[in-house]
């Protein structure tokens, strides 16, 4: 079973750092390796091939019961445990529904900013166009709020900043880093969603400091900043 574990991760880690892990000789894997392989481990082999055939066409939302219900629906005689067992060994998962977060609070006193974009995803030069938005991150200890400020022209992140709650500091703080960064000159358009964190006085006040112009998406109407939450995150 350990020579079997290195034979499958041996793409990902080095062999000799996991057989000191586990407990192994590296040469006791080599000479593993040589032995003709068993009828047993050649129908694994092919077996598996099915199994992530059949979950990768299933998107990967098929779990054991599933891929064994397509396996014998393409007329292979196999059990449900040894389907399930080889999933489990290679790592073979259903893939999990990201959950849901709302960053975009739009039910607020704020002024709001016409939609100067237009949906016009184009831009004459850098430093013509930002696109900002955000985002958030699962992690073990709590959500991770990533807010990001992109250059149009050259779909590159200018600023960027990551807290654990949504407070107005983390657009500014992006924002900042973008204007150190890059150091725009007037007439820069500024485009965002409706959310109060781009709608917030402090944050309209940055932008009127730098001679920067605001623009915000319509109501309701995610087309207004698809470009601004694909691009970034591609």
């Amino acid at each position: 079973m350990r020579f079997r574990f290195v034979e499958d991760h041996r793409t990902v880690f080095a062999v000799r750092v996991m057989c000191s892990v586990l407990e192994v000789s590296a040469s006791g894997y080599y000479a593993w390796r040589r032995r003709p392989e068993s009828v047993r481990s050649a129908a694994n082999r092919l077996l598996l091939e099915d199994i992530r055939r059949v979950h990768a066409d299933s998107r990967r939302r098929y779990g054991s019961p599933r891929v064994h219900a397509a396996l014998q629906a393409e007329g292979q005689r196999v059990g449900r445990n040894r389907v399930a067992r080889l999933m489990r060994r290679h790592g073979i998962r259903v893939r999990t529904k990201r959950r849901f977060r709302v960053t975009t609070d739009s039910s607020h006193a704020f002024p709001l900013a016409p939609n100067l974009l237009d949906r016009q995803f184009t831009a004459s030069g850098p430093n013509k166009v930002w696109l900002a938005d955000i985002t958030y991150i699962p992690t073990g200890k709590g959500w991770l709020y990533l807010a990001v400020v992109l250059d149009l022209l050259s779909r590159k992140v200018v600023g960027w900043a990551m807290r654990d709650t949504l407070a107005q500091e983390l657009t500014l703080a992006a924002l900042r880093m973008a204007i150190t960064n890059r150091k725009p000159g007037p007439g820069l358009l500024h485009h965002a969603d409706r959310g109060s964190q781009y709608a917030a006085h402090d944050y309209r006040r940055l932008l009127a400091r730098r001679g920067m112009l605001c623009s915000m998406s319509r109501k309701g109407d995610c087309w207004d900043c698809e470009y601004t939450g694909v691009a970034w995150r591609a």
